[in-house]
């Protein structure tokens, strides 16, 4: 996998980079802020861009914007952003278009390697990979008028694997149920949320888009 880093952290950069060598990815470039990102970006056109939020020149959101633009601008490149807290509105902005070739991680997830390098492979492949303290943040954020409050709590489960990227086999391997159950407790989710079958539209991204802006 061809990789650039973002990261204003000279200790956390090196050892990413040193992760990623080690495990037979090829380190393109590692910066430290989001022009910088958006120039190695332009160049190399990598596989995929990790990259902190909060980097230079005001120490905000410029990771987020470049993320956004990366996103915009190069849709092929994944992205994996990585955040110190829980930021709702950074979440909702950075899957805003859709939640393919995505991820949002709190940084405490990177000391959790596997973790870490699946959430990269998913991206990689097409999914998403958001960060599951994110996902339950905004369970407890649903309230009684959204179509999310309706759903059972197997139900809700199902539809936070699907947001965390996971396949439907993946996602019954983790609940411990059937591969026929999850597709069924899908369903039921795509209908209560009123998704239908749109041409040219996937309901899981819809689903997954709707759960964030709960």
């Amino acid at each position: 996998m061809r990789v650039i880093l973002a990261e204003d952290s000279t200790l956390l950069r090196e050892g990413l980079v040193r992760l990623l060598l080690e495990e037979g990815h090829e380190v393109l470039a590692a910066v430290g802020d989001g022009p910088a990102l958006l120039r190695e970006v332009e160049q190399h056109q990598p596989d995929i861009v990790v990259t902190d939020i909060r980097m230079p020149p005001n120490n905000t959101d410029e990771g987020l914007l470049a993320a956004v633009t990366i996103r915009q601008k190069w849709p092929s490149v994944g992205v994996l952003v990585l955040s110190q807290h829980m930021e709702r509105n950074y979440a909702t902005r950075l899957v805003a278009s859709n939640v393919e070739k995505v991820g949002y991680l709190l940084k405490d997830r990177v000391a959790q390697v596997e973790e870490f390098l699946d959430a990269m492979e998913r991206i990689h492949a097409g999914g998403a990979a958001l960060d599951p303290e994110v996902i339950q943040h905004l369970v407890v954020r649903t309230t009684h008028s959204d179509p999310i409050s309706r759903l059972t709590p197997r139900e809700r489960s199902v539809l936070e694997g699907l947001a965390q990227g996971f396949t439907n086999g993946a996602i019954a391997a983790k609940l411990h149920i059937s591969l026929s159950a999850v597709e069924k407790n899908l369903n039921t989710v795509f209908d209560k949320l009123n998704l239908t079958h749109s041409t040219g539209y996937s309901r899981r991204v819809l689903a997954v888009l709707r759960y964030l802006e709960s």
